[in-house]
């Protein structure tokens, strides 16, 4: 696979992290001490928050499963179909498999990341058997699993409040047809054991990246979800304390070599709003301090939230939805919710350090994704910059995508 090489630039004079390091003819980058450092040694991940093919996104599909719903206000998927295009114009269903991901083949191609992770807030099954009680259903037909292939994911975190939507029968299903299409899952499982077990994704050089995944309970994750010895669920936190950190951080590097990178995948947190809670800034603190945690993968929340370089990490406080079927949905509107970040994490395996993370913005449109425009490029910037900044992280845009880099310090936790 082929690596880009990123150089420094100059702007308003100032140089743009990281530094510049020159290629020689080995193929190398030199480092600033004149060693030269194998491209080899670094690894670049895709992340990316929900990931919702279910429901409407699922009845465009080639092969859409029964579109009954039990919401109050809605009872046909197809209705979601319906308010898309009312907002932006007609889908020509069904669509082949590569739609849904629109300009993102493309960002993806030119990036070239080594894994690509996302948060998928569905269920994959045919269960005609809704959880009892539960507001809001999600299901993507097996047969369209083939939609995540064509995006290349390669590992699926299940840590979240939809992925049992249709009952332990609808879990199985989904494992075994994430199985089958050759896509890692973390996070949820048929045991307690399995779904603490971490995704191992195998990338060029010394070390794989381990998926961990869990969930918290302030995400709407019910507690009946819990996996134990002998029932399928969500490996889903006690509480988000010290102790509970403690022990994911033990267990993490009971699994972890040193060479390897490991990123935490974490559903928490409400749908909307930028307040980053205090214990989940020091859970992610203490992961990260342990020598546990490299990248903090959070998400729940329906937009982006803060992100913050710590220590040479980066933690992602939440990475907003990817994938939706909320076009036409009126409310909401102050957090543009129709924008789509693409994570891209550059890690240096050698430093341990975080060299580079970038944000390429998206946005839904006839349930496909296209490249956001100026105006919502810059409203997220200047949003994403405002609530980082307090934790020493800015947003700067290059090219156009946006980049973070370290700034002021950051302020006290809450």
């Amino acid at each position: 696979m082929q690596r880009r090489i990123f150089l420094a630039t100059l702007r308003d004079g100032m140089l743009l992290m990281p530094i510049a390091r020159l290629q020689d003819a080995a193929g190398r980058r030199a480092s600033d001490d004149g060693e030269s450092i194998g491209e080899e040694e670094r690894v670049k991940l895709f992340l990316a928050g929900d990931v919702m093919t279910g429901r409407g996104i699922d009845q465009v599909l080639r092969h859409p499963g029964d579109p009954v719903l039990y919401e109050d206000y809605v009872r046909d998927a197809r209705d979601y179909v319906r308010l898309a295009e009312r907002e932006h114009g007609p889908i020509a269903k069904p669509v082949d498999e590569q739609y849904i991901w629109g300009d993102a083949l493309g960002i993806w191609s030119a990036h070239e990341p080594d894994v690509r992770i996302v948060n998928l807030e569905t269920s994959v099954t045919a269960s005609d058997d809704p959880w009892p009680g539960k507001g809001i259903h999600y299901r993507m037909h097996p047969r369209n699993v083939g939609c995540l292939n064509a995006a290349g994911i390669d590992c699926c975190v299940l840590a979240n409040n939809h992925v049992m939507d249709w009952g332990h029968a609808g879990l199985s299903e989904t494992l075994a047809t994430l199985r089958l299409a050759g896509i890692r899952t973390t996070g949820a499982g048929r045991s307690a054991d399995e779904a603490a077990q971490p995704a191992r994704l195998t990338v060029p050089g010394e070390g794989d990246v381990l998926v961990f995944a869990a969930a918290d309970v302030s995400s709407g994750v019910p507690r009946n979800w819990l996996a134990d010895e002998d029932r399928g669920g969500v490996n889903l936190l006690d509480d988000v304390t010290h102790r509970s950190a403690r022990r994911l951080a033990n267990q993490i590097k009971s699994e972890r070599r040193p060479e390897d990178v490991v990123v935490l995948s974490i559903h928490w947190g409400g749908n909307w709003g930028y307040r980053v809670l205090q214990h989940h800034r020091l859970f992610a603190h203490y992961l990260i301090d342990s020598g546990a945690v490299d990248i903090v993968h959070g998400h729940s929340s329906h937009h982006p939230r803060a992100l913050e370089y710590y220590k040479g990490k980066i933690i992602f406080y939440g990475c907003g939805d990817f994938v939706n079927d909320y076009e036409g949905i009126a409310g909401r509107e102050e957090f543009r919710p129709w924008l789509a970040p693409m994570y891209f994490v550059t890690m240096n395996r050698g430093t341990r350090q975080i060299e580079r993370v970038e944000i390429e913005v998206m946005r839904m449109r006839r349930f496909r994704l296209e490249k956001a425009g100026t105006k919502d490029r810059q409203w997220l910037r200047r949003k994403l910059h405002d609530v980082s900044e307090g934790y020493a992280t800015c947003l700067e845009t290059e090219n156009e995508s946006l980049r973070l880099r370290p700034c002021a310090a950051a302020r006290p936790n809450g």
